[in-house]
């Protein structure tokens, strides 16, 4: 592991101090790009414009004048967090706007898999559904609008993900990532450009006179679950990205939020006044991704969309119960591909063994709810671009392989797919995703061509230098900013993905240290002659006595007195 800082522009982290801003939180942003204070001003108005999101106008359209004739609509979710929050987002938001007949469809994750399939079109129609608006799916879905356009319904396709080859004949498509469209954000979440089809919705109704500027209905009360699913989707947190969270927290902060994200956050032992994008990304997002991982993400819309507290915190229950379940399934499923992954490793040109430049693993055990978690973390431990596989549950897949991917950067996950796919014509049965998350299928006795195909890629993209997992760091941090203020302060800022939270690094002394529950690391350390306790979860291999750590700061409490602790990242030794 290396540890590398930031550059940190000096003129610019001056500009900012000038302007106002904490020296602390200049030198930060300054080191992620921000190059004057106006780019941090969060409010509603500093938004991309909706109009400027190719086909928000004509998606405005085609549902005023279908609720203007009363038609049936119905949305077609996907099973994790950001296709629920979407989901939620279009129930409340069409109904706030005067829709009366809004219902909603979402995928089960094994018998049906992902996106807008011909059964799933066929389903919508006989419901006695007018039209079908996807959420955050149905870019690819060509097969699947073609159904629902023969059985006579009107198709609006709401999408991020990336295209393929083929569009699918919507009625109208409204993607950043379609070809011609030019909305700067192409990072935003499938729940913001929900969110960005009812801003150009309500100003359609409001140009027919439906209502007034003045007394129109407040979509904003949207924006919590905007933040929840941005966040959770881990898209990057480009400025737009960012100024939604922001909205998000405010709100909630001030106690304006849904009943369910209220009980969600009572559910995981959170409090919703200080929430952070922490909680959303590691607190919230897992339990409602649960339910689409292991039981029905009816659950989780269903909890997003009551107003009903009572029902919230059942549903919320409900939702932690299943989390915990998902947490047991993963340990075990951890395991066995952490076997699997190191029985890959082969001898290097120095005598040791290193891991393949692209790991892939699969086991007849594995629980194709988890396979992305269990990718995530062997991505994690090796920093090696991973697939996991599990076997299709769905009636007649059996001979199918289900498996999703996390990269590292400078491999770009789906790109290498559609190249194993041109190279291996009928290896991959199905796939799609993102640079740094993809799925896939593959016929079970194509798995070790896969397997190989996929290496090989990596072999011809990563250099070794890529291979050698890096962390980004901020660089020392001053004794006058271990306080516990600047600490509340750094985390009421938006960080996430693309816009990483402030990790410092120091060369410390190790005082004392012993295991914690047998897997955490607990730390006594002198920091610039100072001491200050440390925690470094999921490591149990001691550190020398001085060595240079990768840290991020928080607040821990004992007996009612908070204090300033390191949360470990890494460490170079």
């Amino acid at each position: 592991m290396k540890i590398i800082a930031r550059e940190i522009p000096p003129r610019t982290v001056w500009a900012l101090e000038q302007a106002g801003v904490h020296p602390l939180l200049a030198r930060l942003f300054a080191a992620r790009g921000v190059l004057a204070k106006d780019e941090l001003d969060d409010g509603l108005a500093r938004l991309l414009p909706p109009d400027t999101l190719h086909g928000t106008r004509e998606a405005a359209v085609l549902l005023a004048d279908a609720m203007a004739q009363d038609k049936r609509l119905c949305i077609v979710a996907d099973y994790d967090c950001d296709g629920a929050t979407a989901c939620a987002v279009a129930v409340r938001g069409l109904r706030l706007l005067g829709a009366k007949n809004v219902s909603y469809l979402v995928p089960d994750r094994v018998v049906d898999g992902y996106g807008l399939t011909p059964p799933i079109a066929e389903r919508v129609a006989d419901s006695g559904a007018d039209m079908l608006i996807t959420v955050d799916n149905g870019i690819a879905s060509v097969e699947g609008v073609a159904a629902a356009k023969a059985r006579g319904l009107q198709v609006l396709v709401t999408d991020h993900h990336l295209p393929g080859p083929e569009l699918p004949a919507a009625d109208v498509l409204v993607n950043p990532n379609q070809p011609g469209c030019s909305f700067e954000s192409k990072s935003i979440a499938g729940v913001g450009v929900m969110f960005y089809v009812l801003l150009a919705l309500r100003s359609e109704l409001r140009a027919r006179g439906v209502f007034s500027a003045a007394a129109q209905p407040k979509l904003d009360v949207l924006l919590p679950l905007v933040a929840l699913g941005t966040v959770a989707d881990v898209v990057k947190l480009d400025a737009n990205n960012r100024r939604l969270v922001a909205q998000g927290l405010r709100r909630i902060r001030a106690g304006a939020l849904p009943a369910g994200i209220a009980a969600l956050f009572k559910a995981a032992g959170r409090n919703a006044a200080v929430a952070t994008t922490f909680d959303f990304g590691f607190a919230l997002g897992p339990r409602i991704n649960a339910a689409g991982r292991l039981a029905d993400m009816t659950l989780g819309i269903e909890c997003l969309l009551t107003d009903d507290a009572g029902r919230a915190d059942e549903l919320a229950r409900m939702l932690d119960g299943i989390n915990r379940e998902r947490r047991d399934i993963e340990g075990g499923m951890r395991d066995q591909a952490l076997l699997l992954a190191e029985s890959l490793f082969g001898a290097t040109a120095d005598g040791s063994e290193a891991p393949p430049a692209a790991i892939s693993v699969f086991d007849a055990d594995f629980h194709e709810g988890v396979v992305g978690i269990v990718a995530s973390r062997i991505k994690d431990r090796f920093h090696r671009p991973t697939f996991v596989f599990a076997a299709s549950g769905a009636p007649g897949k059996e001979h199918e392989l289900k498996g999703s991917g996390r990269s590292i950067p400078g491999f770009h996950l789906r790109d290498a797919l559609d190249l194993v796919a041109k190279r291996h014509p009928g290896v991959l049965l199905r796939f799609g995703g993102h640079a740094m998350a993809a799925g896939c299928t593959v016929a079970r006795e194509k798995f070790e061509v896969f397997e190989r195909a996929l290496a090989e890629v990596a072999n011809e993209w990563l250099a070794a230098s890529a291979l050698t997992r890096q962390i980004e760091t901020d660089g020392p941090i001053a004794r006058e900013y271990m306080r516990i203020d600047l600490v509340d302060t750094l985390h009421r800022e938006v960080w996430g993905q693309g816009f990483a939270p402030p990790t410092f690094s120091e060369e410390v002394e190790v005082v004392s240290q012993r295991l914690v529950g047998e897997k955490h690391l607990a730390l006594k350390l002198r920091h610039q002659g100072q001491p200050v306790d440390g925690i470094w979860f999921g490591h149990t291999e001691p550190l020398p006595a001085r060595v240079k750590l990768a840290f991020r700061l928080d607040a821990d409490e004992w007996q009612g007195v908070r204090r300033v602790r390191f949360l470990v990242e890494g460490a170079e030794i």
